[in-house]
């Protein structure tokens, strides 16, 4: 059986205090906890290092867990939660952003599935077909490239895979035909947590700002399923919150 942590901190560069921000009578971090409830995880926790979201978590019945105000990753958080409760390496939890108010439930129960379906994997997270040019092009979808065995090679903002031929035969790329766009969903083993938080920041993360990719630099192979619904769209804006908004009515 598997957990759920959502990270979720107060501070936004684009949306601050999104996590409160209200959607239908209630705080955006209440639905993306239903949302983890629906998966039917052992338990759903809400680590933050912020007394209003907090008390707001506490209000509608949530458990959380105070977290460190140093942590630069919803990972760290996450990895602090797994040292207070003392949980095993070989427990499975799953990372959900506060953001994501319409994460399917199923989704978090794959990724979970992943981890508990094969005990070799140790890091999981899914992906979706891109649907438009647009999408393929915007540097805030992040791209991802899997090998044959649907491992991840690499994870990008720029366009990739890259049709060198279709891109010379017009002014933008036209050809998306396979790509896939990743689903900032995660699950991990505690070992592979423990890991991951342990190793500094790698030349391709900063790069990129993927924190994903520190995974990949230091041989932490990350497993890439498909999608088995398409996912909501998350907020990062109040344009995304309106049309987040509007997607689940009054």
């Amino acid at each position: 059986m598997f957990r759920v942590v959502i990270p979720a901190r107060f501070a936004s560069t684009r949306l601050p205090g999104k996590a409160l921000l209200m959607i239908g009578g209630k705080p955006m971090i209440q639905w993306v906890h239903e949302r983890a409830r629906g998966a039917a995880p052992r338990e759903v926790i809400i680590a933050t290092d912020d007394s209003r979201i907090a008390a707001a978590a506490a209000a509608f019945g949530a458990e959380v867990a105070m977290t460190a105000t140093t942590h630069l990753s919803g990972t760290d958080r996450i990895a602090e939660v797994a040292r207070q409760r003392g949980w095993g390496d070989a427990d499975v939890v799953v990372n959900v952003q506060a953001d994501e108010p319409l994460i399917p439930s199923a989704l978090i129960s794959q990724v979970a599935r992943m981890l508990e379906e094969d005990p070799r994997a140790q890091l999981t997270t899914l992906a979706t077909g891109i649907s438009s040019v647009q999408e393929f092009l915007d540097p805030n979808v992040v791209k991802v490239v899997t090998d044959a065995r649907g491992r991840a090679l690499y994870f990008s903002r720029a366009p990739v895979p890259w049709d060198r031929d279709a891109a010379a035969a017009a002014p933008a790329q036209a050809g998306f035909a396979g790509a896939l766009r990743h689903i900032g969903l995660y699950g991990y083993r505690v070992a592979a947590l423990r890991r991951l938080t342990s190793l500094p920041s790698s030349p391709l993360e900063a790069c990129e700002r993927l924190e994903q990719l520190r995974a990949l630099e230091n041989g932490l192979p990350i497993e890439v399923g498909r999608a088995s619904e398409p996912p909501g769209p998350d907020v990062n804006t109040a344009e995304d919150l309106q049309r987040v908004a509007r997607l689940m009515g009054p």
